[in-house]
């Protein structure tokens, strides 16, 4: 059955119009009065929160689309542990390669650096819109996969900028430099749940640089702001590889 975020509060009986995104959707796919859709808004504060909501088509308009709420699912499809990325962005369409895969992996929320290396310098209205271009990416990633809480992709803000407001969480930089410990290695010992003050399923935030990595300068801020350094083997990864290979082994 198709699957349409619709951020506004939903309980059981409303009828309502469904947001332009989602109504340009339901026209593409012909949907027609009576056919069966999921709706789904993240909300905490709903009358009935989280999960998802069976609907019915009612009305389709020329631009509107009208549907009845039906039945709520408490299901989520959410990450045990919520892991956050923060990433220096990578080119081109990487970076919108990478939003929609760290989506459907189940990250929590995604920070978007520009850092020594970056290849990508956005302007301040360019940037708006670049984060709006990727959480819409989030979104139909969300719609895809199942989730029913689409992960917040953050302003693009300086690695320094960043740095100076970064939330105390337990936090590991992704690094090739010597000393740095084995992510494998963290897992399966469980150190990860106890070093940097973690507690089991505690959320933590993934540092990860973009092409060429962070700069010398940045991965010793990064470690002197309470950074513990891991790594994911001998191989060089691409800046999108490294961040979605940390996911896949938090899965």
């Amino acid at each position: 059955m198709p699957r349409f975020y619709c951020p506004t509060p939903l309980a059981s009986g409303d009828v309502l119009d469904l947001p332009a995104g989602a109504a340009r959707h339901v026209q593409v796919l012909r949907l027609q009065p009576g056919d069966g859709i999921t709706l789904f808004n993240g909300l905490a504060d709903a009358p009935q929160a989280g999960g998802e909501f069976e609907a019915s088509v009612l009305r389709m308009g020329r631009s509107s689309v009208t549907v009845q709420v039906g039945a709520h699912n408490l299901v989520e499809r959410e990450a045990a542990r919520a892991v956050h990325l923060v990433v220096g962005m990578p080119a081109n369409e990487r970076m919108d390669w990478l939003v929609e895969k760290a989506t459907e992996l189940g990250v929590a929320s995604l920070q978007p650096l520009m850092t020594e290396r970056s290849v990508l310098r956005l302007s301040a209205e360019r940037a708006t819109k670049k984060t709006a271009h990727w959480q819409s990416i989030a979104i139909a990633a969300c719609e895809q996969c199942g989730r029913n809480r689409v992960p917040l992709i953050h302003a693009v803000e300086s690695f320094s900028t960043w740095l100076k407001t970064h939330r105390s969480r337990p936090s590991y930089l992704l690094s090739l430099r010597a000393g740095s410990v084995p992510l494998c290695d963290v897992l399966r010992d469980g150190s990860l749940d106890v070093s940097h003050g973690a507690m089991p399923g505690q959320a933590i935030s993934f540092l990860s640089g973009p092409e060429g990595g962070l700069g010398e300068s940045e991965e010793q801020a990064a470690m002197q702001a309470g950074f513990a350094a891991v790594s994911l083997g001998t191989r060089v990864l691409r800046a999108e590889t490294a961040a979605l290979a940390a996911l896949t082994l938090m899965a």
